[in-house]
């Protein structure tokens, strides 16, 4: 019996130091994540006031740029009147409907061209050139780095400009939406972008492999076009494509959906969990590239 308790009793002590052990590396964990977290929010500040104090080098170009994005939405919804002049629905979308999702693809376009299509395109002349070698040098997350260090700022203006068009379209349907119709929007205006960046990623990072990769982002740009209007509207072989091959339809239906009360729980879940595992891979390709990059100083 004696055994048995001096055994027990180590095995608790054992135990003991054991929890304390794992609790000490959590801690640290935590600590190191937290200060991580701090040196990215600090890197990305500084990306913006760099990228402002350039923008505002020339504030004429500002100005005229956001006269531009303020032509060509007005451009876009003429042509919805246009449509809706000789029919009453569009995909069994209804104008303001429609014009809500229109709103939503404006504002992640404006997304697009804030930090993807600047960064991106940067990356391809990284690999030819070799310059890659200095951003995996910093101190700093290669794929952070390389997608958000140059910010075109007066993209924000298509942004709050779709925004505030969906926000006129919902109000001019039901009046302000619900608690949970707006969360569930910005959760999967979220996930929207998740997977138009992890598309978008997942295409330059080609550029490790290929030489010439630069058509791919006139492609994209031109399958995205289709997510101007509900994904209803397309049918056989090219709907599949947009929903579950490329799910461009998804980017901009679903999120309009959710605002205007059309879209189920499960089918916002189900978009969500995409977005997730597009994420995924995007930093997998992006580790995968990364081992086969061939250093200029190699």
């Amino acid at each position: 019996m004696d055994r048995i308790r001096r055994a027990g009793g180590l095995a608790a002590a054992a135990c003991a130091v054991i929890a304390v052990h794992l609790a000490e590396r959590f801690e640290t964990i935590r600590g190191s994540r937290r200060v991580m977290m701090m040196r990215i929010y600090r890197l990305f500040r500084t990306f913006f006031h760099a990228c402002l104090a350039e923008e505002f080098e020339y504030r004429a170009n500002f100005l005229a740029n956001i006269a531009m994005t303020l032509f060509t939405l007005g451009m876009s919804v003429l042509t919805v009147l246009l449509f809706f002049y000789r029919s009453s629905s569009l995909g069994g979308w209804s104008f303001y409907e429609v014009l809500a999702l229109l709103g939503i693809f404006n504002a992640l376009h404006g997304f697009i061209e804030l930090f993807l299509q600047p960064n991106m395109s940067r990356l391809v002349s990284h690999i030819r050139q070799g310059t890659l070698d200095f951003v995996l040098l910093k101190p700093v997350d290669s794929q952070f780095f390389v997608s958000f260090r140059h910010l075109v700022l007066w993209r924000f203006a298509d942004i709050g400009l779709g925004l505030a068009l969906t926000g006129y379209a919902v109000w001019r349907l039901d009046g302000p939406p619900a608690w949970h119709e707006l969360i569930m929007f910005v959760l999967l205006f979220g996930a929207a972008l998740v997977i138009i960046y992890s598309l978008w990623t997942g295409m330059m990072v080609m550029s490790f492999w290929a030489v010439k990769v630069d058509n791919l982002s006139f492609l994209f740009h031109s399958i995205f076009e289709t997510s101007r209007y509900p994904a209803s509207v397309y049918s056989g072989a090219l709907r599949l494509v947009l929903l579950y091959v490329l799910p461009i339809g998804l980017v901009t239906t679903v999120p309009a959906e959710a605002i205007v009360g059309r879209l189920d729980s499960l089918h916002a879940i189900g978009a969500m969990l995409l977005a997730a595992l597009f994420l995924l891979g995007a930093r997998l390709l992006w580790k995968q590239a990364l081992r086969a990059y061939t250093s200029a100083s190699s």
